[in-house]
């Protein structure tokens, strides 16, 4: 399971999950974080790790042993300055001022208007969606589709076609 979480936040910064060991598929995840990091290298894209909690949509999928990796632009944690430097931004602001909010839509109904006149110097939003993150986490997320639809050996060990499934699943209609 891939996921996008946030994907299209205010790109105050890029996360890739740490993938960190202590979920099952640790070495399933590894390989969707290399494949983030690489396509993110490619275009000169800053990163930064970022906790892999179980706390989003993924959580489930870890905790009966579905491997998860993916990006992640930000929630309701406040963005350092560091940041606001690499990624622009207000410093001392959340990552996402309307992550799980009214204001998080694409008309910007309910936002903090002073915040975001500061944040559309940065960023060119729609409502809330930051284009260019919405753009460059899109492109990573199909990358990674693609990677893994024409090989998962890097995931599984199985070294596969394109469109096969190797036998590991049967005409279903005959079940």
């Amino acid at each position: 399971m891939a996921t996008g979480g946030i994907r299209a936040g205010r790109r105050t910064r890029l996360g890739l999950p740490d993938n960190d060991s202590q979920y099952r598929g640790g070495q399933q995840r590894a390989a969707t974080r290399r494949s983030a990091q690489a396509f993110e290298t490619s275009r000169g894209e800053p990163f930064k790790d970022t906790e892999f909690s179980g706390r989003s949509d993924y959580g489930p999928f870890i905790a009966i042993g579905i491997p998860a990796g993916g990006l992640f632009t930000g929630a309701e944690v406040p963005k350092t300055a560091a940041e606001a430097a690499i990624w622009g931004g207000v410093a001392g602001a959340q990552l996402d001022p309307c992550y799980h909010q009214f204001c998080d839509n694409l008309r910007g109904d309910g936002q903090n208007a002073a915040l975001y006149a500061q944040l559309r110097e940065d960023y060119e939003l729609v409502g809330n969606i930051n284009v260019d993150a919405l753009d460059v986490n899109a492109d990573a997320i199909a990358t990674a589709v693609l990677t893994f639809a024409y090989d998962t050996s890097t995931v599984n060990a199985v070294a596969g076609k394109p469109g096969k499934s190797n036998g590991l699943y049967k005409n279903r209609a005959s079940r």
